[in-house]
């Protein structure tokens, strides 16, 4: 039984992750950096590419945790008196990380499986 809760669970914070992508995304367009950066890759007609993408979703990361890190520390110098935004924030970048070393340890994985074919 804990077996299926566990994959549950991952479900459930891969949902989030998206979630939290798509938010960052959004996010991204409102302020006109996400339109700057598609241009370069519409016009070719081509995808970006995995080392872009990779880059780009361990920026989104480090900008929920900075994110987060600013609340707390606003909320300790007295700045921010809604302690749920600031749990909240917390959880989005526990999340976010989570997600990532997911994303690494499948990557990782997938290379040392590559390397075995080799042999």
């Amino acid at each position: 039984m804990k077996v299926g809760g566990t994959a549950g669970g991952i479900q459930q914070v891969m949902a989030l992750r998206q979630e939290i992508l798509a938010r960052s995304q959004a996010l991204q367009e409102v302020r006109g950096t996400g339109d700057a950066q598609k241009p370069a890759s519409g016009a070719t007609g081509q995808v970006a590419g995995f080392a872009d993408t990779l880059q780009n979703a361990m920026q989104d990361v480090s900008a929920v945790q900075k994110r987060s890190g600013d609340m707390q520390a606003a909320y300790e110098r007295g700045e921010v008196t809604d302690v749920a935004k600031v749990m909240l924030a917390r959880q989005e970048a526990g999340v976010a990380f989570e997600a990532t070393i997911q994303v690494r340890n499948k990557l990782l994985s997938a290379y040392q499986d590559i390397l075995r074919m080799g042999s």
